[in-house]
Parts: C-alpha cells; structure tokens; sequence
C-alpha cells in the first residue's frame, strides 16, 4: 500500500505553544503508517533550479526574526535521506529541468514546525525541496513525476497555508477570533473544490476562488498543494479527506490528506 500524500497548514514557530492545534497534527500522525521517510515542500523556500537541501545533516534554518529567543533554540535532528535525494533528482532530471544540491540548507519552520508536533521523536529521515516556480501547473508536473515515491513508502507533504493574509494577523484578538470573510470564503471554496476533486479550478484558483487575491496577496503559501496534488493524482486519484479544519489569527489552517 502507498504513502499517503499530504497538504497541511503549518503555523509559524508559536504554533509550538497552540495545544489544540499541536494536538490535532499529533492526532493525524498516529492515522498514517510511519513512513520510510519524508519529502516536504514549503512555503519558505522558492530557489529555482529545483534544489535538494541538506543530505548530511545541516543544522535548521531560522527563517523568521523578531521572535523570543526560545524559538532559535529549538532542534530537530530527523536523520538526513540521501538516498531519496538521489530518487528525487532521477525523478526531476528531464530536457530543460534539473535538480541541484544546497546542503548547507537545513530544514525551515515550514518543515520542522509541524513535523516537529508529527514525528516528536525524529527518527524518520527528512528532505527538504524547494518551489522553482509558484506556477501551479509547473508545480503539479513536478508533483505527477514523484508519484512514484509513495510506492516505496515516501510521505510526500505540502506545508503551506490555506490562507495566508498576515494584514489580517491580531494576536490581541486571539488565535480563535472568527476569521475575516475572505477567509471564511476562500477556505469553503478550497473544501468544496477539493471535495468535487475539481483540478482545473484548483489550479486556476486566482480566477475562480472567490476572495482568491485577499487571502492570498501571494501565493507562495498555496503553492505546495499543487506539487501534493500531482503526486496524488498521477498514483491514484484525488481521494482526500480534510483532517484539519478552523482558523488560526484569521488564517485558514485546512489541511488534507490523500489516499
């Protein structure tokens, strides 16, 4: 049976402090046989050509600034997978692509965040890979050509953001205020299009998801689902189940899983 594949909304470092939604990702990772080892994609990390970060080990990066300084210490040593890297690289070398190597980049809070709240003990390898493209139908190729990571027991995950408008961030209001309308619609629009499995207008979602530019005034944050979605779709088909759901400072914190 193949890896699920999976699409998640990951927080920035305070999720660490959320109970609630630190225990929801701890929920989800007890559902999924423990996988053979990782490939995330974040929203952090746009580099193009396509690039592979570190296979040795490298310390995480700190990607944020302005934070307590309990945030810069925290750690996460998953081991590093050397071996998907040379998967991955086979995978996504065709006639105008390549794959290349940044191995002084460790993981960034778009991949050790919630993997940190999944995988608490660090003991499935992790590799991190980066968007050369916020195009979404470049994105979801690229996705279609590591399908065939899951049948080898690769947890393929997109960590981003189901809406992401930091305008709308007001930690005096709460992490559980209601979300601002934009929000709101967009992520019911996000559900129901995913639950039709209605890939085109995924793909165009700028032009047909209402509130598509407020809650995202960029999309880098969206971005990691399409790679999600072609994997899923090129292995199997869209069959997917909303495992997270609510908003977070205003944001949707949606994620998915597909079978």
């Amino acid at each position: 049976m193949s890896a699920p594949v999976l699409y998640l909304s990951h927080g920035a470092p305070p999720l660490a402090d959320d109970e609630r939604w630190t225990a929801e990702l701890s929920a989800w990772s007890t559902e999924i046989a423990k996988p053979r080892d990782v490939l995330i994609v974040s929203a952090h990390w746009e580099d193009a050509p396509t690039t592979l970060g570190s296979t040795t080990g490298a310390p995480l990066t700190y990607d944020f600034w302005g934070f307590p300084q309990k945030y810069y210490d925290v750690t996460y040593d998953a081991p590093a997978a050397p071996t998907l890297a040379d998967d991955v690289t086979k995978l996504l070398t065709w006639p105008g692509h390549s794959v290349h190597r940044d191995e002084p980049r460790g993981l960034d809070h778009g991949a050790y965040v919630p993997l940190k709240e999944m995988f608490p003990d660090a003991d499935v390898p992790v590799l991190q890979m980066s968007m050369p493209t916020l195009d979404p139908r470049g994105l979801f190729e690229i996705g279609r050509r590591l399908a065939p990571l899951r049948e080898q027991g690769t947890l393929i995950v997109g960590s981003g953001f189901t809406t992401h408008n930091l305008r709308w961030f007001n930690p005096h209001a709460g992490s559980d205020a209601l979300p601002p309308r934009a929000s709101a619609e967009f992520d019911h629009w996000a559900q129901e299009a995913m639950r039709a499995k209605d890939v085109d207008s995924l793909l165009d979602f700028l032009d047909k998801a209402p509130a598509a530019h407020e809650a995202h005034p960029r999309t880098e944050h969206f971005a990691p689902l399409f790679v999600t979605l072609g994997a899923a779709y090129e292995s199997g088909g869209l069959d997917n189940k909303s495992v997270i759901e609510g908003f977070w400072f205003g944001l949707s914190k949606r994620s998915w899983q597909f079978s």
